[in-house]
């Protein structure tokens, strides 16, 4: 079963990131946004081991020193002194600078220090003495916490906050780098085999300081049906009564997690925490549950079982988002979802959800390895295909539905027995039993099309610009590595992909899948396997999408991408353990040496894409993520993955600048080769990978032109 690695951690993992779920009445935080603004302000450069040596501030609204006094110390900070900035002037200016150049703050009006006045300016800082104490101006705060991560990140009295949206007050907290508010719920609790609908209750004060529980998972114990939470991570609560919040409001990116419908969360160790983003590229970052395995995707013939319900809890998400991320410095109208591995396959389905379209929920979509699916390669399916071919209800219930009841024991006579007996059975046993249903449907409300149809710029997709892409060998994580010597490249074929000897040899004989001997003929051939499994599970259907819909119009532009440089994954053949992963380890590379050869596996990319890649294995790792991490910002902000070098120039992101400059502006597709991106640093373009090969495995690029033929 295809999984992130991240979905797929070890039970302990999976426990110690879903704690018990928030208390919802509670009490307000001793701060709040009623009187002022907060804006946090960081210099991060995303290396985790450097944070010590850096500090951050807090922006307030203007006042007068002796109220900024005052409301410093409410969030149990003090006026910052000019000797704080002095010692950190290279921080200070450039994130002074990108608030002028932002438009965050007038460029001709000072800054209020302990003392003293600054301006922000191009590139420098200067002092004056205050000119009078009377004069309101905008209040720089100390920012004391030291919390520089989201496994470290914890409420406490002092950096707790309240911000007030549809009538109820959520209790947040700051750590080194962006407010949080983690466990909101976001849908009132629907019963099982029910649609959720938007978070009604008003009058609540609900404690966003730990995550809410994971939805019902195998291998779980502490999962369950209360799940429907989100995540927030922002660098600015605008003030409560603020009359243009909307125009405030920064873009969002909304993240959809991975485990193959079956597994995941939206917590801390999926690997998707936007708070990194958040900080480095002022944006707001969102992260979702949704409902899983056969609570989240049961559909049954002739009732109203019809499935979709973890896609529908996704949508449900979108809409509270779009009501209430204002409040939280979020702007409603740019919306980008993302999601990798299952969440591009949820990213897929909103792309051509009737309810996504009509409401205007997303400005943009990022897909990462999607598991598309193709051809039959003879004995073993192709397990992808369900992510972007939907299956019927009744196709979903013949291969999940009645084992389903009878592995739970619900045999009664009548249907409507069986459905009344599986409703009271535990939701743990129903998540563990050996088969479960996690396929999206054809439901006719949620999603009505057998697939994303990209062939009309008038059809049922959202006119929204696109990312789609893979890790150079996303397939490896989807072939075995076999488990015997191997005395024959048809023998490894064979046990890899679990296909006939004919058809082994037929791939052999197309010379279009190159041998690389090492010596080691087992995993020689697992080289070829994976590469195999990867253009036939993943590459091909995405680049034919991308191009079709590109070229159609349905798209309103669209952008595709290998990345190259990655770390460990979703690994179950265990190679890792060789150094296949992530590098060949030695004492000069005790984490992997990224500059030797090693698989780029399913999941391996999270670190660079949310710029929480650790460890750093060499220098290039941590100029790779500022680089792809600043990408998908980017994209997010305004539909182009390409920042501007103005914008990099005043932030102080060096290295970024540079990559961009040796990497060439990244292109939509406009043809059947693309063009692409190769992700790493710097990020070369080049035409789609494998074309040949997708036309040998019978999926060319012009697969929907062709009416999927």
């Amino acid at each position: 079963m295809g999984l992130s690695n991240f979905a797929l951690a070890a039970t302990a993992l999976l426990a110690s990131t879903a704690s018990a779920q928030p208390t919802l009445e509670g009490r307000a935080a001793k701060f709040s946004n009623s009187q002022t603004s907060l804006r946090l302000i960081y210099q991060n450069n995303l290396n985790a081991s450097d944070d010590v040596n850096h500090i951050g501030a807090i922006l307030l609204d203007p006042m007068t020193m002796r109220s900024g006094v005052d409301a410093c110390a409410a969030i149990g900070e003090t006026l910052l002194t000019k000797a704080a900035v002095q010692n950190h002037t290279s921080d200070f200016s450039h994130a002074l600078s990108y608030l002028e150049y932002s438009g965050q703050v007038d460029g001709t009006q000072f800054l209020l220090l302990d003392g003293v006045v600054t301006a922000p300016q191009s590139g420098s800082v200067s002092y004056q003495a205050l000119p009078r104490a009377s004069l309101k101006l905008p209040i720089l705060c100390t920012q004391s916490s030291n919390q520089n991560g989201a496994s470290n990140a914890v409420a406490t009295a002092d950096n707790e906050i309240s911000v007030s949206s549809s009538k109820n007050t959520f209790v947040g907290f700051r750590n080194q780098k962006s407010f949080r508010f983690n466990g909101i719920p976001y849908a009132n609790q629907p019963a099982r085999f029910e649609y959720s609908t938007v978070y009604s209750p008003t009058g609540q004060t609900i404690q966003a300081t730990t995550y809410g529980q994971d939805c019902a998972q195998a291998y779980d114990a502490s999962s369950g049906e209360n799940c429907l939470f989100l995540n927030i991570q922002t660098p600015f609560i605008p003030k409560a009564s603020s009359s243009n919040t909307k125009t405030l409001g920064k873009p969002v990116l909304l993240s959809i997690h991975g485990g193959g419908f079956t597994g995941g969360n939206g917590a801390a160790g999926s690997g998707e925490d936007t708070g990194n983003l958040a900080s480095r590229e002022d944006i707001v970052g969102v992260e979702i549950n949704y409902r899983l395995s056969t609570l989240g995707f049961l559909a049954i013939p002739g009732t109203n079982i019809s499935g979709n319900f973890g896609i529908g809890d996704q949508i449900t998400a979108l809409k509270w988002v779009k009501a209430n991320i204002a409040a939280f410095g979020g702007d409603p109208d740019r919306v980008t979802i993302i999601g990798e591995s299952a969440g591009a396959g949820s990213v897929r389905a909103l792309l051509g959800s009737p309810q996504v379209v009509e409401h205007k929920l997303i400005a943009g979509a990022v897909a990462q390895s999607n598991l598309g699916g193709g051809v039959d390669l003879g004995l073993s399916g192709n397990y992808g295909t369900t992510y972007s071919s939907y299956l019927t209800i009744a196709q979903s219930y013949a291969q999940a539905g009645q084992q389903i009841f009878v592995a739970a024991g619900c045999t009664q006579a009548t249907l409507d027995a069986q459905i009344a007996c599986l409703k009271a059975v535990p939701a743990t046993t129903i998540v563990n039993l050996a088969t479960v249903a996690r396929y999206v449907v054809q439901d006719g409300t949620i999603v009505n099309t057998e697939q994303l149809d990209v062939t009309n710029k008038n059809g049922s997709t959202a006119d929204v610009p696109v990312v789609f892409g893979t890790t150079v060998n996303d397939g490896a994580s989807f072939s075995t590595y076999p488990k015997v010597v191997v005395t024959s490249e048809n023998q490894g074929l064979m046990l890899g992909l679990g296909i006939s000897q004919a058809y082994a040899q037929s791939i052999i004989d197309s010379g279009l899948f190159p041998f690389y001997n090492t010596g080691n003929l087992t995993l020689d051939s697992f080289n070829v396997t994976q590469r195999v499994a990867t253009d036939n599970t993943f590459r091909c259907i995405d680049e034919a999408t991308v191009y079709s819909g590109a070229t159609s119009g349905a798209f309103k532009s669209a952008y595709y991408y290998t990345i190259d440089r990655t770390y460990e994954g979703y690994d179950p053949n265990n190679l890792g353990a060789s150094g296949l992963s992530q590098g060949p380890i030695s004492p000069a590379y005790p984490n992997g040496n990224p500059e030797l050869p090693y698989f780029r596996l399913h999941g391996s990319d999270l670190g660079f894409t949310y710029g929480n890649q650790y460890p750093l294995r060499d220098p290039q790792d941590l100029k790779a993520m500022q680089l792809i991490s600043g990408y998908y910002a980017q994209f997010a902000k305004n539909g182009n993955p390409n920042p501007s070098i103005d914008y990099l120039n005043v932030r102080g992101y060096t290295n970024t600048t540079q990559g961009v400059q040796a990497s060439g502006q990244w292109e939509p597709v406009s043809g059947k080769t693309g063009p692409s991106k190769i992700l790493d640093w710097p990020s070369p373009s080049v035409i789609f990978p494998d074309l040949p090969q997708c036309a040998f495995l019978n999926y060319s690029i012009t697969y929907y032109q062709d009416g999927g033929q």
